[in-house]
Protein backbone atom coordinates (compact mmCIF):
# COMPACT_ATOMS: atom_id res chain seq x y z
CA UNK A 1 0.00 0.00 0.00
CA UNK A 2 2.79 1.96 0.48
CA UNK A 3 4.33 1.58 -2.39
CA UNK A 4 0.53 2.43 -4.23
CA UNK A 5 0.84 5.74 -2.32
CA UNK A 6 3.81 6.90 -3.91
CA UNK A 7 2.77 5.80 -7.65
CA UNK A 8 -0.63 8.30 -6.84
CA UNK A 9 1.08 11.11 -5.58
CA UNK A 10 3.69 11.00 -8.63
CA UNK A 11 1.50 10.73 -10.70
CA UNK A 12 -2.23 12.56 -9.87
CA UNK A 13 -0.49 14.94 -7.74
CA UNK A 14 3.23 16.33 -9.33
CA UNK A 15 2.21 15.24 -12.66
CA UNK A 16 4.97 12.79 -13.40
CA UNK A 17 4.76 10.27 -16.30
CA UNK A 18 4.08 6.71 -16.02
CA UNK A 19 7.46 6.17 -17.62
CA UNK A 20 9.09 8.69 -15.30
CA UNK A 21 7.73 7.61 -12.15
CA UNK A 22 8.29 3.79 -12.72
CA UNK A 23 12.35 5.02 -13.48
CA UNK A 24 12.17 6.66 -10.35
CA UNK A 25 10.54 3.85 -7.74
CA UNK A 26 12.39 1.27 -9.63
CA UNK A 27 8.43 -0.50 -11.08
CA UNK A 28 7.91 -1.98 -14.11
CA UNK A 29 5.60 0.57 -16.33
CA UNK A 30 2.98 -2.21 -16.13
CA UNK A 31 2.60 -2.04 -12.48
CA UNK A 32 2.47 1.78 -12.46
CA UNK A 33 -0.22 1.45 -15.26
CA UNK A 34 -1.92 -1.18 -13.28
CA UNK A 35 -2.21 1.34 -10.42
CA UNK A 36 -3.08 4.41 -11.96
CA UNK A 37 -5.74 2.85 -14.49
CA UNK A 38 -7.32 0.68 -11.60
CA UNK A 39 -7.64 3.93 -9.25
CA UNK A 40 -7.07 1.86 -5.80
CA UNK A 41 -5.35 2.13 -2.43
CA UNK A 42 -4.90 -1.83 -2.38
CA UNK A 43 -4.56 -4.87 -4.21
CA UNK A 44 -5.32 -8.30 -2.62
CA UNK A 45 -4.43 -11.34 -4.36
CA UNK A 46 -7.02 -14.53 -3.68
CA UNK A 47 -5.90 -17.99 -5.16
CA UNK A 48 -9.20 -19.07 -6.91
CA UNK A 49 -7.86 -22.95 -7.52
CA UNK A 50 -6.09 -24.29 -4.93
CA UNK A 51 -4.06 -27.97 -6.30
CA UNK A 52 -4.02 -30.57 -4.14
CA UNK A 53 -1.25 -33.02 -5.70
CA UNK A 54 -1.10 -35.72 -2.48
CA UNK A 55 -4.18 -35.02 -1.06
CA UNK A 56 -6.33 -35.14 -3.57
CA UNK A 57 -7.48 -38.90 -3.54
CA UNK A 58 -7.96 -38.63 0.38
CA UNK A 59 -10.38 -35.57 0.06
CA UNK A 60 -13.78 -37.66 -0.31
CA UNK A 61 -12.87 -39.58 2.92
CA UNK A 62 -11.69 -35.58 4.70
CA UNK A 63 -15.05 -34.40 3.60
CA UNK A 64 -16.99 -36.92 5.04
CA UNK A 65 -15.38 -37.11 7.97
CA UNK A 66 -15.88 -33.50 8.81
CA UNK A 67 -19.44 -33.55 7.63
CA UNK A 68 -19.78 -36.11 10.10
CA UNK A 69 -18.26 -34.18 12.95
CA UNK A 70 -20.06 -30.99 12.15
CA UNK A 71 -23.07 -32.81 13.39
CA UNK A 72 -21.65 -33.81 16.88
CA UNK A 73 -21.29 -31.10 19.56
CA UNK A 74 -18.35 -28.85 19.46
CA UNK A 75 -15.76 -30.39 22.15
CA UNK A 76 -16.48 -33.67 20.42
CA UNK A 77 -14.91 -32.65 16.60
CA UNK A 78 -11.16 -33.59 16.02
CA UNK A 79 -9.20 -31.15 15.49
CA UNK A 80 -7.25 -30.63 11.74
CA UNK A 81 -3.98 -32.54 13.69
CA UNK A 82 -6.21 -35.67 14.58
CA UNK A 83 -7.37 -35.32 11.20
CA UNK A 84 -4.21 -35.29 9.23
CA UNK A 85 -2.68 -38.50 11.64
CA UNK A 86 -5.85 -40.16 10.70
CA UNK A 87 -5.40 -39.83 6.55
CA UNK A 88 -1.88 -40.82 7.52
CA UNK A 89 -3.10 -44.59 8.39
CA UNK A 90 -5.08 -44.62 5.05
CA UNK A 91 -2.04 -43.94 3.01
CA UNK A 92 -1.67 -40.10 2.99
CA UNK A 93 2.08 -38.97 2.59
CA UNK A 94 1.42 -35.33 2.27
CA UNK A 95 1.86 -32.45 4.61
CA UNK A 96 0.45 -31.31 7.73
CA UNK A 97 -0.76 -27.51 6.11
CA UNK A 98 -2.43 -29.00 2.91
CA UNK A 99 -4.72 -30.99 5.31
CA UNK A 100 -4.88 -27.55 7.69
CA UNK A 101 -5.42 -25.12 4.61
CA UNK A 102 -8.17 -27.59 3.29
CA UNK A 103 -10.10 -27.94 6.80
CA UNK A 104 -9.53 -23.87 7.15
CA UNK A 105 -11.75 -23.92 3.86
CA UNK A 106 -14.34 -26.09 4.22
CA UNK A 107 -15.41 -25.09 7.88
CA UNK A 108 -15.87 -21.63 6.46
CA UNK A 109 -17.83 -22.69 3.27
CA UNK A 110 -20.06 -24.88 5.69
CA UNK A 111 -20.27 -23.46 8.83
CA UNK A 112 -23.62 -21.40 10.00
CA UNK A 113 -22.98 -17.54 10.11
CA UNK A 114 -21.31 -16.63 13.25
CA UNK A 115 -23.68 -13.96 13.62
CA UNK A 116 -27.09 -15.02 13.65
CA UNK A 117 -29.58 -11.83 12.16
CA UNK A 118 -32.58 -11.59 15.06
CA UNK A 119 -36.06 -9.85 13.82
CA UNK A 120 -37.02 -7.32 17.03
CA UNK A 121 -39.97 -8.77 18.35
CA UNK A 122 -42.89 -5.90 19.28
CA UNK A 123 -46.04 -7.12 21.86
CA UNK A 124 -48.87 -5.01 22.75
CA UNK A 125 -49.53 -4.47 26.41
CA UNK A 126 -50.94 -7.53 28.67
CA UNK A 127 -50.35 -10.19 25.35
CA UNK A 128 -47.61 -11.88 26.91
CA UNK A 129 -45.14 -12.67 29.32
CA UNK A 130 -42.00 -15.11 29.26
CA UNK A 131 -40.59 -18.32 31.83
CA UNK A 132 -36.92 -19.51 31.89
CA UNK A 133 -34.39 -20.90 35.07
CA UNK A 134 -31.01 -20.07 35.64
CA UNK A 135 -28.61 -21.72 38.16
CA UNK A 136 -26.57 -19.43 40.45
CA UNK A 137 -23.83 -19.88 43.25
CA UNK A 138 -25.02 -18.18 46.40
CA UNK A 139 -23.73 -18.97 50.08
CA UNK A 140 -26.78 -19.82 52.36
CA UNK A 141 -25.82 -20.57 56.01
CA UNK A 142 -22.11 -20.66 55.73
CA UNK A 143 -22.16 -23.42 52.36
CA UNK A 144 -22.20 -22.91 48.89
CA UNK A 145 -25.33 -23.49 47.01
CA UNK A 146 -26.26 -23.89 43.31
CA UNK A 147 -29.64 -22.48 43.59
CA UNK A 148 -32.10 -22.68 40.90
CA UNK A 149 -33.47 -19.28 39.73
CA UNK A 150 -36.66 -18.65 38.32
CA UNK A 151 -37.41 -15.53 35.56
CA UNK A 152 -40.73 -14.13 34.90
CA UNK A 153 -40.85 -11.35 32.57
CA UNK A 154 -43.71 -8.88 30.73
CA UNK A 155 -43.09 -8.95 27.22
CA UNK A 156 -44.05 -5.31 26.68
CA UNK A 157 -42.89 -2.98 30.04
CA UNK A 158 -40.09 -5.71 31.16
CA UNK A 159 -40.86 -5.95 34.50
CA UNK A 160 -39.55 -9.33 35.90
CA UNK A 161 -39.32 -10.93 39.34
CA UNK A 162 -37.17 -13.90 40.02
CA UNK A 163 -37.29 -15.98 42.40
CA UNK A 164 -34.84 -18.96 43.91
CA UNK A 165 -35.76 -22.24 44.83
CA UNK A 166 -33.52 -25.15 45.78
CA UNK A 167 -35.31 -27.19 43.14
CA UNK A 168 -36.33 -27.14 39.67
CA UNK A 169 -39.37 -29.23 39.82
CA UNK A 170 -43.30 -28.86 38.67
CA UNK A 171 -44.27 -27.60 42.27
CA UNK A 172 -41.89 -24.77 42.16
CA UNK A 173 -42.70 -23.65 38.21
CA UNK A 174 -46.22 -23.14 40.13
CA UNK A 175 -45.29 -21.05 42.82
CA UNK A 176 -43.28 -19.24 40.78
CA UNK A 177 -46.05 -18.31 39.08
CA UNK A 178 -48.38 -17.82 41.66
CA UNK A 179 -45.77 -15.14 43.02
CA UNK A 180 -44.86 -13.58 39.68
CA UNK A 181 -48.84 -13.18 39.19
CA UNK A 182 -49.57 -11.93 42.54
CA UNK A 183 -46.78 -9.53 42.01
CA UNK A 184 -47.72 -7.95 38.10
CA UNK A 185 -51.67 -7.64 39.86
CA UNK A 186 -52.47 -9.60 36.48
CA UNK A 187 -51.69 -11.96 33.73
CA UNK A 188 -51.48 -11.98 30.08
CA UNK A 189 -52.94 -13.62 27.83
CA UNK A 190 -49.85 -15.94 26.78
CA UNK A 191 -46.86 -17.26 28.34
CA UNK A 192 -43.53 -18.59 26.44
CA UNK A 193 -41.78 -21.10 27.39
CA UNK A 194 -38.63 -23.71 26.23
CA UNK A 195 -39.70 -27.14 26.09
CA UNK A 196 -38.99 -27.62 29.75
CA UNK A 197 -39.89 -31.24 31.07
CA UNK A 198 -42.41 -30.21 34.01
CA UNK A 199 -44.10 -28.27 31.11
CA UNK A 200 -44.51 -30.03 28.19
CA UNK A 201 -45.11 -34.03 28.24
CA UNK A 202 -44.81 -34.40 24.26
CA UNK A 203 -43.20 -31.93 21.06
CA UNK A 204 -45.46 -33.14 18.38
CA UNK A 205 -45.26 -31.07 15.13
CA UNK A 206 -45.20 -27.56 14.83
CA UNK A 207 -45.81 -25.76 17.57
CA UNK A 208 -48.17 -28.39 18.79
CA UNK A 209 -47.50 -30.04 22.33
CA UNK A 210 -48.91 -32.04 24.57
CA UNK A 211 -48.74 -30.19 27.71
CA UNK A 212 -48.46 -31.81 31.53
CA UNK A 213 -52.12 -32.14 32.60
CA UNK A 214 -51.47 -30.43 36.04
CA UNK A 215 -49.72 -27.45 34.26
CA UNK A 216 -53.10 -27.27 31.83
CA UNK A 217 -54.80 -26.46 35.13
CA UNK A 218 -52.46 -23.81 35.89
CA UNK A 219 -53.05 -22.00 32.85
CA UNK A 220 -57.00 -22.70 32.58
CA UNK A 221 -57.22 -21.64 36.31
CA UNK A 222 -55.27 -18.18 35.19
CA UNK A 223 -56.97 -17.83 31.79
CA UNK A 224 -53.86 -18.00 29.88
CA UNK A 225 -52.57 -19.84 26.78
CA UNK A 226 -49.12 -21.41 26.58
CA UNK A 227 -46.80 -21.11 23.97
CA UNK A 228 -43.65 -23.82 23.83
CA UNK A 229 -40.42 -22.21 21.52
CA UNK A 230 -39.24 -24.07 18.43
CA UNK A 231 -36.42 -26.31 20.02
CA UNK A 232 -32.79 -25.15 20.01
CA UNK A 233 -34.63 -21.55 18.75
CA UNK A 234 -34.05 -19.33 22.13
CA UNK A 235 -34.49 -15.68 20.35
CA UNK A 236 -37.83 -16.50 20.75
CA UNK A 237 -38.15 -15.55 23.98
CA UNK A 238 -35.30 -13.11 24.11
CA UNK A 239 -35.89 -11.00 26.12
CA UNK A 240 -35.96 -13.90 29.20
CA UNK A 241 -32.77 -14.92 27.98
CA UNK A 242 -31.27 -11.51 28.19
CA UNK A 243 -32.43 -11.22 31.71
CA UNK A 244 -30.56 -14.49 32.80
CA UNK A 245 -27.33 -12.22 32.12
CA UNK A 246 -28.42 -9.11 33.52
CA UNK A 247 -29.30 -10.87 36.48
CA UNK A 248 -26.58 -13.27 37.18
CA UNK A 249 -24.00 -9.66 36.66
CA UNK A 250 -26.27 -7.71 38.88
CA UNK A 251 -27.84 -9.24 41.72
CA UNK A 252 -25.74 -12.50 42.30
CA UNK A 253 -21.94 -10.74 41.61
CA UNK A 254 -20.19 -10.75 44.08
CA UNK A 255 -21.16 -13.87 45.36
CA UNK A 256 -24.22 -13.19 47.70
CA UNK A 257 -24.45 -14.75 51.28
CA UNK A 258 -27.97 -14.92 53.04
CA UNK A 259 -28.85 -17.10 56.13
CA UNK A 260 -31.70 -18.51 54.04
CA UNK A 261 -34.07 -18.62 50.78
CA UNK A 262 -36.64 -16.20 52.57
CA UNK A 263 -33.89 -13.71 53.11
CA UNK A 264 -32.73 -14.40 49.52
CA UNK A 265 -35.72 -14.22 47.89
CA UNK A 266 -36.93 -10.89 50.04
CA UNK A 267 -33.12 -9.33 48.09
CA UNK A 268 -34.30 -10.80 44.79
CA UNK A 269 -37.54 -8.55 45.75
CA UNK A 270 -35.93 -5.70 46.93
CA UNK A 271 -34.02 -5.48 43.68
CA UNK A 272 -36.48 -6.48 41.34
CA UNK A 273 -38.56 -3.50 42.59
CA UNK A 274 -35.52 -1.10 42.28
CA UNK A 275 -34.34 -2.20 39.05
CA UNK A 276 -37.95 -1.57 37.55
CA UNK A 277 -38.19 1.90 38.83
CA UNK A 278 -34.88 3.49 38.01
CA UNK A 279 -34.06 2.16 34.87
CA UNK A 280 -35.18 3.04 30.90
CA UNK A 281 -37.28 1.44 28.88
CA UNK A 282 -35.56 -0.14 25.91
CA UNK A 283 -37.91 1.23 23.33
CA UNK A 284 -39.11 4.28 25.39
CA UNK A 285 -36.38 6.24 26.83
CA UNK A 286 -38.02 8.90 28.53
CA UNK A 287 -39.81 6.27 30.80
CA UNK A 288 -38.99 3.92 33.37
CA UNK A 289 -39.63 0.58 33.24
CA UNK A 290 -42.23 1.03 35.97
CA UNK A 291 -43.77 3.81 34.36
CA UNK A 292 -44.31 1.59 31.30
CA UNK A 293 -45.32 -1.06 33.56
CA UNK A 294 -47.98 1.32 35.06
CA UNK A 295 -49.71 2.20 31.70
CA UNK A 296 -49.75 -1.42 30.88
CA UNK A 297 -51.29 -3.05 33.79
CA UNK A 298 -54.95 -1.98 33.11
CA UNK A 299 -54.60 -4.29 29.74
CA UNK A 300 -53.53 -7.46 31.91
CA UNK A 301 -56.61 -10.00 33.46
CA UNK A 302 -58.22 -9.85 36.33
CA UNK A 303 -56.70 -12.24 39.44
CA UNK A 304 -58.97 -15.34 40.39
CA UNK A 305 -58.57 -17.09 43.49
CA UNK A 306 -54.64 -18.16 43.85
CA UNK A 307 -53.75 -21.67 42.00
CA UNK A 308 -53.44 -24.46 44.29
CA UNK A 309 -50.51 -25.35 43.30
CA UNK A 310 -49.50 -28.27 44.28
CA UNK A 311 -47.48 -31.84 42.23
CA UNK A 312 -49.35 -34.95 43.15
CA UNK A 313 -47.39 -38.39 44.03
CA UNK A 314 -48.98 -41.43 45.49
CA UNK A 315 -47.16 -43.12 48.38
CA UNK A 316 -47.48 -46.01 51.04
CA UNK A 317 -48.18 -45.46 54.44
CA UNK A 318 -44.78 -47.44 56.49
CA UNK A 319 -45.51 -49.44 59.33
CA UNK A 320 -43.64 -46.56 61.68
CA UNK A 321 -46.97 -44.40 60.09
CA UNK A 322 -44.27 -42.63 57.60
CA UNK A 323 -44.69 -41.32 53.99
CA UNK A 324 -41.01 -40.86 52.21
CA UNK A 325 -40.84 -38.65 49.96
CA UNK A 326 -37.20 -36.80 48.15
CA UNK A 327 -35.59 -39.46 50.64
CA UNK A 328 -37.02 -37.89 53.44
CA UNK A 329 -39.75 -38.63 55.97
CA UNK A 330 -42.91 -37.21 57.51
CA UNK A 331 -45.45 -38.65 59.75
CA UNK A 332 -48.96 -38.93 59.10
CA UNK A 333 -52.29 -39.91 61.09
CA UNK A 334 -51.40 -43.99 62.31
CA UNK A 335 -54.85 -45.05 61.05
CA UNK A 336 -53.51 -44.88 57.35
CA UNK A 337 -50.85 -47.85 58.07
CA UNK A 338 -50.30 -49.60 55.27
CA UNK A 339 -52.52 -47.49 53.03
CA UNK A 340 -51.31 -46.01 49.48
CA UNK A 341 -52.07 -42.31 49.80
CA UNK A 342 -51.21 -39.32 47.83
CA UNK A 343 -48.59 -36.61 48.64
CA UNK A 344 -49.17 -32.95 47.00
CA UNK A 345 -46.31 -31.97 46.95
CA UNK A 346 -46.08 -27.83 47.34
CA UNK A 347 -42.66 -25.23 47.15
CA UNK A 348 -42.47 -25.21 50.94
CA UNK A 349 -44.67 -27.98 52.53
CA UNK A 350 -46.09 -31.73 52.26
CA UNK A 351 -49.45 -32.35 52.30
CA UNK A 352 -50.54 -36.12 52.88
CA UNK A 353 -54.43 -36.75 51.74
CA UNK A 354 -56.58 -40.02 51.87
CA UNK A 355 -60.16 -40.07 50.74
CA UNK A 356 -59.99 -36.04 50.14
CA UNK A 357 -58.49 -35.86 54.01
CA UNK A 358 -55.53 -34.19 54.93
CA UNK A 359 -53.83 -36.67 57.47
CA UNK A 360 -50.49 -35.01 57.23
CA UNK A 361 -49.19 -31.41 56.73
CA UNK A 362 -45.72 -30.51 57.23
CA UNK A 363 -43.63 -27.81 55.99
CA UNK A 364 -40.98 -29.52 52.96
CA UNK A 365 -37.59 -30.92 54.15
CA UNK A 366 -34.73 -30.57 51.68
CA UNK A 367 -31.40 -32.51 51.40
CA UNK A 368 -31.70 -36.49 53.29
CA UNK A 369 -32.77 -38.81 55.51
CA UNK A 370 -34.84 -36.60 57.74
CA UNK A 371 -37.67 -37.30 59.41
CA UNK A 372 -40.64 -35.21 60.49
CA UNK A 373 -42.98 -35.93 63.63
CA UNK A 374 -45.93 -34.50 64.38
CA UNK A 375 -46.64 -36.44 67.62
CA UNK A 376 -50.83 -36.12 67.60
CA UNK A 377 -50.66 -38.32 64.38
CA UNK A 378 -49.70 -41.60 66.82
CA UNK A 379 -52.21 -40.64 70.03
CA UNK A 380 -54.60 -43.51 68.82
CA UNK A 381 -52.12 -46.02 69.23
CA UNK A 382 -50.84 -44.25 72.53
CA UNK A 383 -53.93 -45.64 74.15
CA UNK A 384 -52.45 -49.51 73.53
CA UNK A 385 -48.92 -48.26 73.94
CA UNK A 386 -48.98 -45.64 76.46
CA UNK A 387 -45.34 -46.62 76.95
CA UNK A 388 -44.34 -45.33 74.05
CA UNK A 389 -44.31 -41.70 75.65
CA UNK A 390 -41.35 -43.05 77.54
CA UNK A 391 -38.91 -43.44 74.54
CA UNK A 392 -40.97 -42.73 71.26
CA UNK A 393 -38.95 -41.26 68.53
CA UNK A 394 -42.14 -39.29 68.03
CA UNK A 395 -42.57 -37.72 71.66
CA UNK A 396 -38.90 -36.66 71.61
CA UNK A 397 -39.13 -32.85 72.50
CA UNK A 398 -42.98 -33.04 72.36
CA UNK A 399 -43.82 -28.98 72.33
CA UNK A 400 -46.84 -29.37 74.60
CA UNK A 401 -48.52 -25.96 76.36
CA UNK A 402 -46.46 -24.98 79.91
CA UNK A 403 -49.04 -25.85 81.88
CA UNK A 404 -49.76 -29.76 80.24
CA UNK A 405 -45.98 -30.26 80.56
CA UNK A 406 -46.32 -29.67 83.81
CA UNK A 407 -48.83 -31.90 85.02
CA UNK A 408 -46.69 -34.75 83.04
CA UNK A 409 -44.05 -33.83 85.20
CA UNK A 410 -45.71 -34.29 88.48
CA UNK A 411 -47.46 -37.45 87.09
CA UNK A 412 -44.03 -38.90 86.39
CA UNK A 413 -42.93 -38.44 89.96
CA UNK A 414 -46.07 -39.18 91.48
CA UNK A 415 -47.73 -41.88 89.78
CA UNK A 416 -46.34 -45.21 88.62
CA UNK A 417 -49.52 -45.54 85.89
CA UNK A 418 -48.02 -41.73 84.75
CA UNK A 419 -47.87 -42.70 81.62
CA UNK A 420 -51.93 -44.23 81.23
CA UNK A 421 -52.81 -41.02 83.30
CA UNK A 422 -51.28 -39.17 80.54
CA UNK A 423 -52.60 -40.55 77.79
CA UNK A 424 -56.53 -40.45 79.55
CA UNK A 425 -55.58 -36.43 79.66
CA UNK A 426 -54.08 -36.01 75.86
CA UNK A 427 -56.91 -38.14 74.45
CA UNK A 428 -59.53 -35.52 75.46
CA UNK A 429 -57.49 -32.92 72.45
CA UNK A 430 -59.22 -34.01 69.75
CA UNK A 431 -62.63 -33.78 71.62
CA UNK A 432 -62.26 -30.45 73.56
CA UNK A 433 -59.03 -28.99 71.93
CA UNK A 434 -55.89 -28.03 73.61
CA UNK A 435 -56.31 -24.85 74.83
CA UNK A 436 -59.39 -25.94 76.80
CA UNK A 437 -57.19 -29.24 78.13
CA UNK A 438 -54.61 -26.84 78.69
CA UNK A 439 -57.04 -24.74 80.95
CA UNK A 440 -58.16 -27.56 82.75
CA UNK A 441 -54.22 -28.76 83.83
CA UNK A 442 -53.99 -24.88 84.76
CA UNK A 443 -56.73 -24.93 87.46
CA UNK A 444 -55.66 -28.59 88.52
CA UNK A 445 -51.99 -27.16 89.33
CA UNK A 446 -54.20 -24.15 91.31
CA UNK A 447 -56.09 -26.91 93.56
CA UNK A 448 -52.72 -29.16 94.30
CA UNK A 449 -54.86 -32.02 93.53
CA UNK A 450 -53.11 -33.54 89.86
CA UNK A 451 -54.70 -37.19 87.83
CA UNK A 452 -56.46 -38.12 85.68
CA UNK A 453 -59.75 -37.45 86.86
CA UNK A 454 -59.21 -34.51 88.42
CA UNK A 455 -58.27 -33.27 85.07
CA UNK A 456 -61.09 -34.66 83.02
CA UNK A 457 -63.94 -33.41 85.97
CA UNK A 458 -62.26 -29.93 85.49
CA UNK A 459 -62.89 -29.88 81.53
CA UNK A 460 -66.33 -32.09 81.65
CA UNK A 461 -67.09 -29.04 83.89
CA UNK A 462 -66.18 -26.62 82.35
CA UNK A 463 -67.67 -28.06 78.48
CA UNK A 464 -71.29 -27.81 80.34
CA UNK A 465 -71.74 -24.46 80.29
CA UNK A 466 -75.33 -24.14 78.98
CA UNK A 467 -78.25 -23.81 81.79
CA UNK A 468 -81.07 -25.88 82.44
CA UNK A 469 -84.02 -25.23 80.05
CA UNK A 470 -86.91 -24.12 81.61
CA UNK A 471 -90.27 -25.48 80.66
CA UNK A 472 -93.70 -23.40 81.08
CA UNK A 473 -96.17 -25.75 82.89
CA UNK A 474 -99.94 -24.81 81.94
CA UNK A 475 -102.12 -24.37 85.09
CA UNK A 476 -103.44 -27.77 85.33
CA UNK A 477 -100.50 -29.46 85.73
CA UNK A 478 -99.20 -27.50 88.61
CA UNK A 479 -98.78 -29.22 91.83
CA UNK A 480 -101.15 -27.65 94.50
CA UNK A 481 -99.40 -29.10 97.67
CA UNK A 482 -95.79 -28.71 97.49
CA UNK A 483 -94.05 -32.79 98.81
CA UNK A 484 -92.42 -32.71 101.99
CA UNK A 485 -89.76 -35.69 102.47
CA UNK A 486 -90.33 -37.05 105.58
CA UNK A 487 -89.08 -40.81 105.57
CA UNK A 488 -91.58 -41.27 109.08
CA UNK A 489 -94.51 -41.52 105.97
CA UNK A 490 -92.29 -44.25 104.07
CA UNK A 491 -92.32 -46.24 107.61
CA UNK A 492 -95.95 -46.27 108.24
CA UNK A 493 -96.55 -47.41 104.33
CA UNK A 494 -94.24 -50.31 105.28
CA UNK A 495 -95.83 -51.39 109.05
CA UNK A 496 -98.91 -51.62 107.08
CA UNK A 497 -97.28 -53.91 104.40
CA UNK A 498 -98.69 -58.04 105.34
CA UNK A 499 -95.56 -59.88 105.86
CA UNK A 500 -94.14 -56.44 108.25
CA UNK A 501 -96.68 -57.89 110.74
CA UNK A 502 -95.10 -61.22 110.61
Amino acid sequence: METIRKIRLAVHREGKSIRKTAKDLHLSRNTVRKVIRSDQTAFEYKRQVQPHPKLGGHIDLLKERLSTDQRLPKKQRRTAQILYEELQLEGYSGGYDAVRRYVKRWLQDNKRSATQVFIPLVFEPGEAFQFDWSHELVQIGGMPVKVKVAHIRLCHSRLFLTVAYPRETQEMVFDAHIQAFDYFGGVCRRGIYDNLKTVVNKILAGKERNFNSRFAQLCSHYLFEPVACTPAAGWEKGQVENQVGVVRRRFFTPRLKVKDFTQLNSYLLERCLMWAKTHRHPTQAEKTVWDVYEAERPYLLNLPPRFDGYAERPARVSPGSLVTFDRNRYSVNCREVGRVVQLRVYADRIVTVSNSEIIGDHPRQFGRNKTVFNPWHYLPVLDRKPGALRNGAPFKDWDLPASIRRVQNHLKRHCTDWDHQFVGILKAVPLCGLEAVDEACRQALKMSVISKEVVLNILHRSQDKDPATVVDLPQRLMLKNEPVADCHRYEMLMDRRPHAAK
